[in-house]
């Protein structure tokens, strides 16, 4: 993030959005929208918030993941795999 060019007023948002969204759009850098000098909304490119919610949900995932773990429930890749294959001949 670069201070200078990554965090506007919001006046500048309002006068200047074109370029603020093809800046967003060609360097993929969020953009820091202050009001009265205090941070209240970033600016991002659809592609880079795809990425970042998809990101989140893979960890998500993984951490719940984890936590069934310490929590002792897990089951052997075998027995899963015979769930498995019985659902498929039930069908």
């Amino acid at each position: 993030m670069s201070l200078k060019n990554d965090i506007r007023p919001v006046t500048y948002l309002k006068t200047k959005a074109s370029d603020l969204l093809k800046q967003v759009t060609d360097t993929q850098r969020p953009v820091v929208i202050t009001q009265n000098g205090e941070p209240r909304a970033v600016l991002q490119d659809a592609k880079s918030y795809e990425d970042m919610r998809y990101a989140l949900g893979l960890m998500k995932l993984i951490s719940q993941g984890e936590e069934d773990i310490r929590k002792g429930k897990v089951r052997s890749q075998d027995e899963v795999f015979s769930r498995v294959a019985d659902a498929v001949d039930r069908k």
